[in-house]
């Protein structure tokens, strides 16, 4: 093990100077306070020249049969009760897309954070208003359902997976960035596996990076693959400026539809929690950093990190517990151990094969329920 530790702390000094240039990270993609409209435009682009026109169908295709699924979505919020000139309100507008005929539309958490009025409008058409069947900060995943008969004329989205995506497909993106309705954009899937920080401050794991141009505006709005099918929802950008660079994120849709389903059903999510920090890579598994005081990564006996290290002014715990296995699942990195985690409920039991110096230990560990925000 201690030629892991050599490693590891290689590579964490290697991480914080790369950090330096990596500026402006996880930027939601929402609409701000601004919703100003500065022309319609029904959905032009230009098709790049990797994009396939054999073994999947064109832009053009893909865009005519999903536009008429994504919606705007315009949620209204009080920003302060001034006693003088009563409440002031502030709008914020974003994306979404109808999953069902019985008129429940997907979007970020973010777009409707705090709304007070939802309401959705498809492309030409007045405003709908839709209420908040539920939403998962955590995931920043919310799902609205449209009121009145309007039902029977939805066209939902047909829902992928995004199990089967890799790094150089062709995808493709609608919404409405900075008001612009029905937009598209193209592009590839630029990386996997990709880390992002939710609105409460938990991580969402296994996100899509993509090179499609996606804007403010853009949340909430689907990442479609090459044969039309939903593989992520638009969520956030990595960006100096606050503009496209090129750099996008999506939330992966098998996350989505295991959100979505317990909104439908429960109008809320549970999430399992283990209770602990990762954050310097090693030869094989995932070292604690951290254990937090009372989580079930404590109750048994996981250990963090003994030896302190600052490096530019930031504090890491080095040799703690490595995770190498998790109910039988060989353990490389922290977003393998994560993925095992989501996959469970709370109250379930977590086999997990600790390394701790020359001992190998086989620990069980009883879940709990996320808390609302990060603690400890």
């Amino acid at each position: 093990m201690q030629s892991g530790w050599a490693k590891a702390g290689a590579l964490l000094a290697a991480a914080l100077l790369g950090g330096v240039v990596a500026v402006g990270i996880g930027q939601a993609i929402d609409g701000g306070s601004s919703t100003t409209v500065i022309r319609e435009v029904q959905g032009g682009t230009t098709e790049p020249a990797s994009f396939p026109t054999s073994g999947g169908k064109k832009i053009s295709q893909i865009y005519s049969a999903a536009k008429h699924g994504v919606v705007q979505v315009t949620s209204t919020s009080v920003v302060s009760d001034n006693p003088f000139l009563g409440p002031q309100e502030q709008q914020a507008q974003g994306s979404g897309f109808v999953i069902d005929k019985d008129g429940h539309v997907v979007t970020n958490y973010h777009v409707v954070q705090g709304a007070k009025k939802v309401q959705v409008s498809f492309s030409d058409s007045e405003q709908i208003n839709a209420t908040v069947v539920g939403t998962d900060p955590s995931t920043d995943i919310a799902v609205l359902k449209i009121q009145g008969t309007w039902s029977r004329s939805l066209t939902p989205l047909m829902l992928g997976s995004s199990g089967a995506v890799q790094v150089g497909d062709a995808v493709v993106a609608i919404g409405n960035p900075f008001g612009l309705e029905r937009t598209v954009t193209a592009g590839i899937v630029s990386a996997l596996q990709r880390q992002i920080t939710a609105p409460n401050g938990f991580q969402i794991d296994e996100v899509i990076q993509t090179d499609a141009a996606i804007n403010h505006g853009n949340s909430g709005g689907p990442l479609l693959n090459a044969n039309g099918d939903v593989i992520g929802v638009n969520a956030q950008i990595e960006s100096e400026s606050g503009g496209n660079v090129g750099i996008g994120f999506a939330i992966p849709i098998d996350t989505v539809k295991n959100v979505a389903g317990q909104l439908i059903k429960e109008g809320k999510v549970e999430h399992a929690y283990l209770g602990k920090n990762f954050r310097v890579p090693v030869d094989k598994g995932a070292l604690i950093q951290r254990v937090r005081g009372g989580s079930p990564a404590a109750d048994a006996g996981l250990k963090g990190g003994t030896t302190q290290v600052v490096l530019a002014g930031t504090t890491y715990w080095l040799g703690g517990d490595v995770i190498t296995k998790a109910d039988g699942q060989t353990v490389e990195t922290s977003d393998q151990l994560a993925s095992v985690v989501t996959s469970k409920q709370p109250g379930d039991s977590l086999e997990l094969e600790v390394h701790r110096g020359q001992e190998t230990l086989n620990v069980t560990v009883e879940l709990g329920r996320q808390p609302s925000t990060p603690v400890g």
